[in-house]
């Protein structure tokens, strides 16, 4: 999703939604209407409105991904041999489904990717056959990220 330019202005009663839901997307309207004071209404027309500025792009349920065998979270930063081979080596990184993100960067990187691995093995697997596969990777950078100390959104 590109950038909207144009800020929203979001009042007081719309940040106390927003941070409820952003704490659980599945805490019940009505608790949220009780808690502020106001009809479930004029909560959903209010959570309409953001929805429509773009403010609310949706909803979703996190993973344990540790449960499922998933210990190894690393970011690599990808060197390309030519800015214009962005578009591709991108289209051939989504097919990848252990790269969650993926940032055009300023910087010595043209690419940093987010990637989430069952183990160290995986991994080398995963860049050696994969990543370093891609017409125009020239090289990696990897960086094995040890344990996740911040996980948030935005404060309102």
């Amino acid at each position: 999703m590109k950038p909207n330019h144009l800020q929203t202005e979001i009042d007081g009663i719309d940040k106390q939604i927003l941070r409820d839901l952003m704490e659980d997307a599945r805490k019940p309207i009505l608790q949220i209407a009780n808690k502020i004071g106001i009809s479930g209404a004029a909560i959903h027309q209010r959570l309409r409105k953001l929805e429509q500025a773009g403010v609310i792009s949706g909803s979703k349920f996190v993973v344990n991904t540790k449960v499922l065998g998933y210990s190894t979270m690393a970011f690599v930063g990808i060197y390309l041999d030519k800015a214009a081979r962005n578009p591709e080596a991108v289209k051939e990184l989504k097919k990848i489904p252990e790269v969650l993100e993926c940032h055009y960067t300023t910087g010595n990187w043209s690419i940093l990717i987010k990637i989430l691995c069952r183990d160290n093995e995986h991994l080398m697997q995963l860049l050696n056959k994969k990543i370093q596969a891609i017409d125009g990777v020239s090289r990696t950078e990897t960086f094995i990220s040890l344990d996740q100390q911040i996980d948030r959104q935005i404060q309102l």
